[in-house]
């Protein structure tokens, strides 16, 4: 039996480019908490250089029930949910996985 595949989650938010610098901290915040969860494997956020107001989240879990773990967290709660979700007008979010 094979070991379960790490998910990748591949996060866009989109907000008016002055809503940046309110969600940045925010994201300092979300990124340290959810990498002393211990399902997390990995928490990168990146600013977009040609698209203000883009952010891009990459995060890696070591499966499905670290992912549900993460969004059930009180800090993914206050953070996200309460705090930066109001703030965006956009959000895609992707699941992915190894392809081999």
């Amino acid at each position: 039996m094979s070991a379960v595949a790490p998910i990748v989650v591949v996060a866009r938010w989109r907000m008016a480019p002055e809503t940046v610098q309110a969600v940045l901290p925010l994201v300092a915040a979300l990124r340290e908490q959810s990498l002393a969860e211990p399902g997390c494997q990995g928490y990168e956020a990146f600013q977009s250089v040609g698209v203000p107001g883009e952010l891009l989240l990459l995060e890696r879990y070591a499966d499905q029930a670290a992912i549900d773990a993460h969004r059930a967290s009180a800090h993914y709660q206050d953070l996200v949910v309460q705090r930066i979700l109001p703030l965006l007008s956009g959000r895609q979010v992707e699941l992915l996985q190894p392809a081999a």
